[in-house]
C-alpha cells in the first residue's frame, strides 16, 4: 500500500529505503521486494533508489544485513568460548529464523556474518586461540548454523508418535522442541571437536537438551606397563 510522501527526493535516506524493503518482505516475502514497491511504499519515484541503494542485488544484501545486525550477544564476565560459542549460534540460528528464505541467509560476501563473528574471535584468542585457528572455528560454527536453518525449515512433525524414541529419532519427523535439542547437540559436538583439535578443554554443559561436554583428547599420561623379562634358557 502506497504512503503519502513525507520527504522531497533528494531528502531520502538509505536507512529509510532498507526500513521500507524490510517491511514488505515480512508481509508479503522476498518476492515481492522491488525497486518499484519500495518507492511505492515511500511515496516517492524510483530513481533515488538506485542512486542511494544500488540495484535490486544490492537491496536484498541490505535487507539481510539488517535483520543480521548487532548479531552478537554481549560476553560474560569470565565466561569461556565454548558457552559463549554456544549462546553465539543460538542467536545465530534465531535470526536467521527471522530471515525464512535461504536467499538472505546463503548469500556469497555476507559482511554480517564477519561483524559477527569479531567477539567470538577475541574470546577464542583470549583462551589461547591462534587467531587462524579461531577464524576457522567461528566458520564452522557460522556454516553450521547457517546449514541447520536452512534445513530445519522444510522439516515437518511426526503425524504420530512411536512411542519413546531419541530426539530427531523418528523417521516420520521432527517436532520444534525436538529441532532444538538437535540444534544444541550439533553445536556442543562440533565445539567439541574443536577443543579436541586445539588441545583446549570444555567445561561440562547443564544446559538442557545438551550432552554434557567432554575434556580435550590428551595422552595418558600414565606409563605403558614393561614386558615381563624373559626367563634365560637352560643351555644344552
Amino acid at each position: 500500500m502506497s504512503k503519502p510522501s513525507k520527504f522531497h527526493d533528494f531528502e531520502l535516506h538509505a536507512d529509510e529505503i532498507v526500513d521500507a524493503a524490510v517491511e514488505i518482505f515480512q508481509e508479503a516475502g522476498l518476492d515481492a521486494v522491488s525497486m518499484r514497491s519500495v518507492s511505492t511504499r515511500l511515496g516517492v519515484s524510483p530513481v533515488p533508489l538506485y542512486s542511494r541503494i544500488g540495484n535490486r542485488d544490492a537491496l536484498v544484501d541490505a535487507i539481510a544485513d539488517r535483520l543480521l545486525e548487532d548479531l552478537a550477544p554481549p560476553s560474560n564476565e569470565d565466561e569461556r568460548w565454548d558457552d559463549y560459542a554456544l549462546r553465539w549460534s543460538r542467536e545465530l540460528r534465531a535470526r536467521l529464523g527471522q530471515a525464512r528464505d535461504s536467499r538472505l541467509i546463503i548469500w556469497h560476501g555476507r559482511e554480517a556474518y564477519v561483524d559477527a563473528s569479531r567477539p567470538l574471535v577475541r574470546l577464542m584468542r583470549h583462551d589461547g586461540f591462534a587467531t587462524d585457528a579461531a577464524v576457522q572455528a567461528c566458520r564452522l560454527l557460522i556454516w553450521a548454523t547457517v546449514g541447520f536453518g536452512a534445513v530445519e525449515g522444510g522439516v515437518e512433525p511426526p503425524s504420530s508418535r512411536r512411542g519413546r524414541s531419541r530426539p530427531g529419532g523418528d523417521p516420520g519427523g521432527v517436532d520444534p522442541a525436538e529441532r532444538d535439542t538437535l540444534f544444541d547437540l550439533h553445536i556442543r559436538y562440533l565445539i567439541e571437536g574443536i577443543a579436541r583439535d586445539l588441545g583446549t578443554t570444555t567445561a561440562p554443559s547443564t544446559t538442557a537438551g545438551t550432552t554434557p561436554s567432554t575434556t580435550a583428547s590428551k595422552r595418558s599420561s600414565k606409563p605403558a606397563a614393561k614386558a615381563a623379562p624373559k626367563k634365560a634358557g637352560k643351555r644344552p
